[in-house]
């Protein structure tokens, strides 16, 4: 996530300066073949223009389903939150009177579960784009959490070696995670430690936290549709091709009478840049925001947020050895 006022012109120029030299050779190959007497390369500007409003349509359309992706993806871990926070009161105030080491055993494993959870989420797919040079340059500028380090070495610290070891050798770590602690509600509801109001209460919140896992893992495992982003793509690759040979015939005869007339035809190059720019990075943003935990920079902060839950849990224990919080590196918190 940008936690910044806006993204400024710079990182903007830098994050599509690859794109910027392609378009530049694009535009700038038709104008001087023009100029050395392919006159026949100009074609009419009005298809062009038609072409051109249905990749708007087209563009439009992905980047609003895009957006919905990113929010509902901001909405599933804003229940985390919520959840977390009524979870842990609930259970220290239900537990801590008859079994206080059970209380801190659960609240740790919680923490294993917002580790794990993450970090399968930030686990890359074929269709995302983080393996891309564009995104993999950008990235330098801010950290990934999850590539610094490992599953391991984090569950380590919330959970006994018999169990880590254990969770380890599941595929859905962080299901087998949730499923543990139904295990152990169940145990102190047989051992009459809660009763069955509590049971009922601490249960709901599993639940809800197994139902925005699914969630989360829905977005992460069904891409935008593969045959809106193709067609998409080919249309504005299309349209990008197609441009600077409908301008070349109007900017050739703009200058005609004047001074300027035998200079005119070369405005081609950096209009046609500037026009085929904004279509193809308008496509851009909706690309970097359609798959929320890839680790780009408009992701949603779910490591962040996972911390935060942890520093809000631990302040209910009274505990004085706080984690710091995440922050910003270079307007980048993931």
């Amino acid at each position: 996530m940008h936690s910044g006022k806006r993204f400024s012109a710079r990182e903007f120029i830098v994050w599509t300066k690859r794109s910027i030299v392609c378009l530049a050779i694009l535009s700038a190959v038709p104008t001087i073949l023009y100029f050395l007497g392919c006159t026949f390369l100009s074609f009419p500007w009005q298809p062009i223009a038609i072409m051109g409003t249905a990749v708007a349509f087209i563009v439009g359309f992905k980047n609003n389903a895009s957006y919905s992706r990113l929010w509902e993806a901001r909405q599933i871990y804003g229940a985390i939150i919520n959840d977390s926070r009524s979870f842990g009161y609930i259970l220290r105030d239900a537990l801590s009177a008859k079994n206080p080491n059970k209380v801190k055993e659960m609240f740790l494993r919680h923490y294993a579960w917002l580790t794990a959870l993450r970090f399968q989420l930030r686990d890359p797919r074929a269709w995302e784009n983080m393996m891309t040079a564009q995104y993999d340059e950008y990235a330098k500028k801010y950290d990934i959490p999850e590539r610094l380090t490992t599953l391991d070495n984090e569950l380590k610290k919330y959970l006994t070696e018999t169990e880590l070891e254990y969770i380890l050798g599941k595929k859905n770590r962080a299901t087998q995670l949730m499923a543990s602690q139904s295990k152990i509600l169940s145990e102190a509801y047989a051992e009459g430690e809660i009763n069955d109001f509590q049971w009922t209460q601490i249960n709901q919140q599993l639940v809800k936290f197994t139902d925005n896992q699914g969630k989360a893992e829905r977005i992460k495992n069904f891409p935008y549709p593969r045959n809106f982003s193709s067609i998409t793509t080919y249309l504005l690759l299309l349209f990008i091709v197609f441009v600077p040979f409908g301008l070349l015939k109007e900017f050739d005869k703009l200058g005609d009478g004047t001074f300027f007339e035998d200079f005119t035809l070369w405005f081609n190059i950096p209009f046609s840049l500037l026009v085929t720019w904004c279509f193809h990075t308008l496509d851009s943003v909706g690309e970097a925001s359609v798959n929320p935990f890839e680790g780009s920079p408009n992701d949603v902060p779910i490591t962040q947020i996972s911390r935060t839950i942890e520093i809000d849990m631990r302040d209910m224990l009274d505990e004085s050895d706080l984690p710091p919080a995440i922050v910003p590196k270079n307007n980048i918190v993931l």
